[in-house]
């Protein structure tokens, strides 16, 4: 019989799936109704609630920011009921909570697990990030090419024209010059406001979601979960951190990072197996957001394992009491 502290990825599972779900329905009251805040709150307190019924020895290293800064899900919050496999968390409540109060596309809730160390503890600064789907050998992008190079070094591997592949961005004005480069390939790009773990999770489901490639900075946690998600769906994921001021290089050291221009892999970022789980708040191209009902609240869930590669979709219907 294995050993009951050991990291039992399937028995874990769908305890997660209830944690990611937990925070979608608490959240779900106020989508559209303005308020980032209160509704990002109201994730927090339903994640932490489910995590602390679950049987583990749970660290947060991807969470809401450092102890005085986030009253709960802090880095280093310890969760869980301390009986069970000793395990770090990554987690984003509320990916996306502009995107919730505005009542706009991809707002969801996420959560990973790994056996405790093998999740990169990064630090709260911006990351460059780059993505692709699965199915291409290591290397077809790397950040040492342009922009342009990339989108026809992917193109010529999928064997399709530059004017076929579509690009995931975040818009923010630090990218004008990265779109425009892009653009002048004849590849589309998909802005988006907010929530760019979402963004690179399309990459793995192109037929899906229509997205070939994530590139862009954003902030170095989402990219542990994004790469977590790749890690179960398959893909490529490549992420560099970025510094502003001898600040955040403290933070970096803090978090036990020396090599300042090193790029990570997607196994860097996550170096074990993992557990991934995300619920829909708003509608999106992965995942259904929050459904209203007549006495019901209706979830949908993507729940995947990477030791498998399984990756599941649940509907879950819950009385509205």
């Amino acid at each position: 019989m294995a050993d009951a502290r050991e990291f039992q990825d399937r028995l874990l599972s769908l305890g997660l799936a209830r944690v990611s779900e937990a925070a979608a329905l608490a959240s779900a009251r106020l989508i559209g109704r303005g308020d980032e805040k209160a509704a990002d709150q109201a994730a927090v307190n339903a994640m932490r609630d489910q995590l602390n019924l679950l049987d583990i020895a749970g660290v947060v290293v991807i969470g809401e920011g450092e102890r005085d800064e986030a009253p709960m899900l802090f880095i280093g919050e310890e969760v869980g009921t301390g009986k069970g496999p000793a395990v770090d968390i990554a987690l984003d409540p509320l990916e996306g909570t502009t995107l919730t109060a505005k009542d706009m596309p991809n707002a969801l809730t996420v959560i990973a697990m790994a056996p405790r160390g093998t999740l990169l503890h990064a630090p709260d600064v911006y990351m460059e990030k780059l993505a692709i789907g699965p199915g291409y050998r290591p290397g077809t992008v790397t950040f040492s090419m342009s922009p342009s190079e990339r989108v026809s070094a992917l193109a010529a591997a999928k064997g399709t024209s530059t004017n076929d592949i579509t690009v995931c961005v975040l818009e923010r004005p630090r990218h004008e010059e990265m779109i425009a480069e892009i653009r002048s390939t004849g590849a589309a790009i998909r802005l988006i406001t907010d929530g760019d773990v979402a963004g690179v999770m399309h990459c793995a489901e192109p037929d899906m979601t229509g997205i070939d490639m994530y590139m862009g900075s954003g902030g170095a946690p989402e990219g542990v979960l994004a790469a977590a998600a790749l890690k179960c769906m398959g893909g490529q994921f490549y992420g560099k951190l970025l510094f502003r001021n001898e600040d955040e290089k403290a933070r970096a050291r803090k978090a036990g990072i020396q090599n300042f221009d090193r790029v990570y892999t997607r196994d860097d970022l996550v170096r074990g197996d993992v557990i991934f789980a995300a619920t829909g708040v708003t509608d999106g191209s992965l995942l259904a957001g929050i459904k209203r009902e007549v006495g019901y609240l209706t979830a949908e869930t993507i729940l995947m394992r990477s030791k498998t590669g399984s990756v599941r979709r649940m509907s879950y219907r819950n009385p509205i009491r």
